[in-house]
């Protein structure tokens, strides 16, 4: 019985599954997410610091909460959401960025 042959996209010198494309999207996801991470960071440590270095700002009423309690308890989970919705946008391109960029008929990117 003659074994199976891999679809054209498992083929054992496609680009797509080489070493170098997956190590070239790896390094550029990492670079998303911290990015992505060094944003949530400076939010999260932001507050506190405002609240120790700025207390009048921070007690001041907006909408009927203390801007402290707008910005942690009203804004920061839209923000933390904002971040996760283009953190997933930016990861779907880059990756759709590196296949067209080994796909045959393509010019290859300039790096």
């Amino acid at each position: 019985m003659p074994s199976p042959t891999p679809p054209d996209s498992q083929k054992p010198n496609d680009p797509i599954h080489s070493e170098a494309f997956l190590h070239t999207l790896m390094r550029r996801q990492l670079g998303l997410s911290v990015s992505c991470a060094l944003t949530f960071i400076v939010a999260l440590v932001a507050l506190p610091l405002l609240n120790y270095y700025a207390p009048e700002l921070m007690a001041k009423r907006v909408a009927g909460f203390t801007l402290t309690w707008l910005v942690l308890g009203v804004l920061f989970f839209p923000f933390v959401w904002a971040i996760s919705f283009l953190f997933i946008r930016r990861s779907i391109a880059l990756e759709e960025d590196e296949v067209k960029s080994v796909q045959p008929g393509t010019n290859p990117k300039q790096r």
